[in-house]
């Protein structure tokens, strides 16, 4: 098969393209001939931070396509539907294998470049705003990094649910393009001070829920933004240094902090039912997730490097 990887850590300049012996099927496995690879923010991170168990190692948590084969003990698939599959590496490639409790069923006509898209993105703001981050109609939630595929999943949910939404992003023209998908408020962090604005917004009181999705120097505006007793969810970071929390500071706030990491229950029932509403309410256009760009597989180098400079909106793919 055609695949990317590489064999250390480091910049978009490590990865190869090139064949790859292709996936063994295993018993539980579901092999997928991968049509659209979607590129995530912890494929980056992954590249840059964790060392590879194996190398050759392809990276890539998401992709969808058509079933290509199935193990002996598969009973939900059968070869020729089309599913989108998570895994902790290996989308990357013509074909990806992923355990069956992977594996979720694309509805009957949906894109499949829009299903490529879904899990990851939706499932973790899901999961940030409602599972773990307990949001409720009528509070008040700041976004950071309203623009990327989990910011913009997050700004819908939570509208949809009667919160009211605070946004960040590098423009005003970034913010506009939100606005009609349930931004309340938004927030130029590049211009605006993020926690004297959210105070503003909130009255002086500050808000209940805080996501970052983007990590960084901006970690503590976001506290200061949150209200006392308020919740912080960890959910992703830019390429660059990873942020911390201070012990006593999280005292001082009397702030939860939650972190988010939606592949840990990815194979459960209750994510099997989430996913399968979340990529109805795509397919039937009452969630949208825009595709900012797509690219061959054999320039993911060039890719993955667009996702880390071009501040993408929404969600980059690429097709084998």
């Amino acid at each position: 098969m055609q695949a990317v990887w590489y064999e250390e850590n480091g910049g978009p300049e490590v990865m190869r393209h090139g064949t790859l012996p292709d996936p063994e099927v295993g018993p539980l496995t579901v092999l997928i001939r991968v049509e659209v690879i979607s590129i995530e923010g912890g494929d980056l991170l992954n590249r840059i931070h964790t060392p590879p168990a194996r190398v050759p190692h392809v990276p890539g948590y998401q992709a969808a396509g058509t079933v290509a084969a199935v193990g002996a003990q598969v009973t939900r698939f059968r070869e020729g539907d089309r599913v989108v599959g998570f895994n902790w590496s290996g989308s990357h490639a013509e074909l990806f294998a992923v355990p069956e409790t992977y594996a979720y069923p694309v509805p009957e006509g949906m894109d499949l470049a829009l299903a490529a898209v879904v899990p990851i993105a939706f499932g973790t703001a899901w999961d940030a705003l409602f599972t773990y981050g307990g949001l409720q109609a009528g509070e008040t939630v700041l976004v950071q990094g309203a623009a990327g595929g989990v910011g913009l999943a997050a700004v819908q949910l939570a509208a949809q649910a009667g919160a009211s939404v605070i946004g960040t992003a590098s423009s005003p023209e970034r913010l506009a393009r939100i606005a009609p998908l349930g931004l309340t408020h938004g927030i130029d962090y590049r211009r605006e001070d993020i926690a004297a604005r959210c105070r503003q917004i909130t009255g002086g009181k500050g808000v209940d829920l805080v996501l970052d999705l983007a990590g960084g120097a901006g970690k503590d505006a976001l506290v200061e933004a949150l209200r006392a007793h308020g919740r912080y969810a960890v959910i992703g970071a830019a390429e660059g240094t990873l942020p911390s929390f201070g012990f006593f500071e999280m005292i001082r706030k009397a702030m939860q902090v939650t972190g988010i990491s939606f592949g840990r229950d990815m194979h459960t029932p209750r994510v099997h039912a989430l996913l399968a509403d979340l990529l109805a309410r795509v397919h039937t256009g009452q969630l949208a997730m825009p595709i900012e760009r797509g690219f061959p597989l054999a320039e993911a180098v060039e890719a993955h490097r667009f996702v880390a400079q071009a501040h993408p909106f929404g969600r980059v793919v690429m097709r084998p």
